[in-house]
């Protein structure tokens, strides 16, 4: 791995005085649907976008600068995972892995996965739960620079009610009082938002999909707690009942959504909610039906071509939709990430729509949108080189060149 620091770090993510870095690439996309510009160029200062455009004038302003040259790559904002969970090493069997895993493991297992994640292109990962709450202390490292990674959201435990879907990595709450605490709980370790569990899931036996789990009053007190502290709400909800239960409650976003029914479309748009549909999750798992335990292939077989279906529905009636992966899950590995745009586009998006989805509409719903998202002036530099344009091959986002988090400059090995 060959690295290039535009910027160094010293105490708590602060940025050290540093010469000025100039990335130069045959073609930039300052966002999905801007106009490209041949031969252009970002200029990056202390982690920052200090001018973007045509390389002429921005060579003529950066004399005395560093120089990436990507001569023949395409420049393109750094793509968003709004949905996975770092401390998993993505085996067949997801709860086994879980219920073992110590403490320092997991930790440790973020570690990797984080550098997995940034390789592929992601410059933002939300994580939607770790077991110990292991990917705040590797958020926390990253942005004291003490390992390289990119910029992490993360919820903490998930929160389900008990013996809820994911209870083996999850605080269990039961009725208001529980639910208020395991949220302030969270809240209190430093999560950067909340997330609950509306319904069962196809990697918990003993739970059927379809079922919803907390309730609306629980739905509602996480909701509450959590907007009070300014952080936003991902609910994971399969089943219809359980996806209408946290509309309702006010959630900001749905995580899987596998069955949408015209009364959840409404509520997608009355609440303003935008939909994560993961199709990486059971895509990795149909394919490899015959290597996961009897539960987790019956219920992905249930799911499969409903939760197709339910994302056709929402693209077609214009539900904002953002790229998250479920990355974690079997086979659903976290350098992967470019496999869930594929999908999009496969199932209907146009390469303008996907591309949207993993940067400024996934920024949009992570409240980032100030930061990231887009290549502009006084943006943070994340910033990511591929093999191709994507607005003609989607598939051109697996093939990723190099990738810039907030200044820092990384070659994937």
């Amino acid at each position: 791995m060959k690295r290039t620091r535009a910027r160094t770090r010293t105490g708590a993510g602060t940025a050290a005085t540093s010469r000025a870095t100039l990335v130069r690439a045959k073609l930039l996309l300052t966002s999905a649907g801007a106009k490209g510009v041949a031969n252009g160029a970002v200029l990056v200062q202390d982690g920052r976008i200090k001018a973007v455009g045509a390389r002429a004038p921005l060579e003529r302003a950066a004399k005395g600068a560093s120089v990436i040259d990507l001569p023949n790559a395409t420049l393109m904002p750094g793509m968003i995972n709004l949905h996975a969970h770092l401390d998993s090493l993505c085996g067949p069997d997801f709860l086994m892995q879980a219920i073992v895993i110590s403490e320092a493991n997991a930790v440790m297992v973020c570690v990797d996965s984080a550098r997995r994640t940034l390789h592929a292109g992601v410059t933002t990962v939300r994580d939607l739960g770790t077991k110990y709450a292991a990917a705040i202390a590797v958020r926390d490292a990253i942005n004291n620079g003490w390992t390289t990674g990119p910029r992490i959201l993360s919820a903490g435990q998930l929160v389900c009610m008990t013996g809820g879907h994911g209870w083996f990595i999850a605080e269990e709450a039961d009725g208001a009082d529980e639910m208020r605490k395991k949220v302030r709980k969270n809240l209190k370790r430093g999560a950067d938002c909340i997330k609950v569990i509306a319904t069962g899931g196809v990697l918990t036996p003993g739970v059927e999909v379809g079922s919803p789990q907390l309730d609306p009053d629980e739905l509602e007190i996480a909701v509450r707690e959590a907007h009070k502290a300014s952080k936003r709400v991902a609910a994971h909800a399969i089943g219809n009942q359980g996806i209408k239960n946290a509309l309702r409650a006010g959630v900001d976003t749905i995580e899987h959504g596998c069955y949408l029914d015209d009364e959840a479309i409404k509520l997608f748009k009355k609440t303003g909610a935008t939909y994560v549909p993961t199709l990486c999750a059971p895509h990795f798992l149909y394919a490899h039906l015959d290597e996961v335990p009897d539960y987790a292939r019956r219920k992905t077989t249930e799911v499969y071509e409903a939760h197709r279906a339910s994302f056709k529905r929402a693209l077609r009636a214009g539900v904002p939709i953002v790229a998250g992966t479920d990355a974690g899950t079997p086979f659903n590995r976290h350098e992967l990430y470019a496999t869930e745009l594929a999908l999009m586009v496969a199932l209907g998006m146009s390469t303008e729509q996907a591309l949207e989805a993993a940067t400024s509409g996934a920024a949009r719903a992570a409240g980032l949108a100030a930061q990231t998202g887009s290549l502009e002036e006084g943006m943070a530099a994340d910033l990511v080189a591929l093999d191709g344009d994507p607005r003609k091959d989607i598939n051109a986002t697996m093939r990723v060149r190099g990738v810039m988090t907030r200044g820092l400059w990384t070659t994937p090995s």
